[in-house]
């Protein structure tokens, strides 16, 4: 008998990201005033980048919902969105400090995103054992219904 290892680290994962990825969507939209007090910066201007940034942010954290509900089912885009996006935004956010020299208060965001990268790449990696094991189970039990 295969046993299921649970996929609730992939959950986890997926329920950070939603709220870390709502919270700064959120802020951008209804806190930018106090967010460039906060890191020392002009307010960029036009204001509507950074609230498409906000709404973008916020999509993608409703987004995380599915994989928290189903992790087996939304493992793509727990990729596309963890390890790709926030490894991605964590670099941008490395690279335009050292060559645009944006405040060091910024390196949190790559921290951040980076962090949460670097975790859902863990927990995908450590789940996919169970996936496989859960597909040949799949596949066993649809061949004995056949028979």
């Amino acid at each position: 008998m295969i046993t299921k290892r649970p996929l609730g680290l992939l959950s986890l994962v997926a329920i950070v990201s939603c709220i870390y990825d709502v919270a700064i969507g959120l802020a951008l939209l209804v806190g930018r005033e106090w967010l460039v007090r906060a890191f020392g910066v002009m307010s960029p201007q036009p204001p509507i980048f950074v609230e498409l940034n906000g709404v973008f942010l916020i999509a993608v954290g409703v987004g995380y919902l599915l994989p928290y509900a189903r992790p087996a089912n939304y493992r793509g885009y727990l990729w596309v969105m963890g390890p790709l996006l926030k490894g991605g935004g964590a670099l941008a956010f490395v690279a335009d400090h050292y060559a645009h020299g944006s405040p060091p208060a910024f390196l949190l965001f790559a921290l951040s995103d980076g962090t949460l990268a670097l975790l859902t790449l863990w927990a995908l990696l450590a789940t996919r054992q169970s996936r496989r094991l859960d597909a040949a189970a799949s596949t066993r039990t649809a061949e004995s219904r056949q028979r």
